[in-house]
């Protein structure tokens, strides 16, 4: 899966911190009852409320190594957009395409 440089940078400066980043957010998933597929669905939500470029599109790739379709992720988006509004709709729409586009789903 695609790692930006800033996250590859990030984990190699400080692999203690980024370590335990990832066993928190692993304990996080692990503490429900909410399938992995819909737990990135959720995630991708969650980024797009906060008008996150880079979260919507880590979340993107997470959604769809999980199993989630094309459709399923831009229906999610859809459903931001009575509380983000069209502008940001469109943004995270964008975000989300340029990802699937170059998504290989032989991957």
């Amino acid at each position: 899966m695609y790692l930006p440089k800033i996250y590859q940078k990030f984990s190699e400066k400080w692999p203690d911190v980024f370590k335990r980043f990832k066993q928190f957010g692993i304990a996080c998933r692990d503490a429900g009852l909410i399938d992995p597929k819909v737990q990135d669905l959720i995630k991708l939500g969650i980024a797009i409320g906060a008008n996150s470029k880079g979260a919507v599109m880590s979340h993107t790739r997470k959604a769809l190594a999980t199993g989630s379709t094309p459709e399923e992720i831009t229906h999610a988006v859809l459903l931001g957009m009575t509380t983000k509004g069209f502008p940001n709709t469109m943004a995270a729409m964008s975000w989300v395409e340029s990802v699937i586009e170059r998504h290989d789903p032989e991957e």
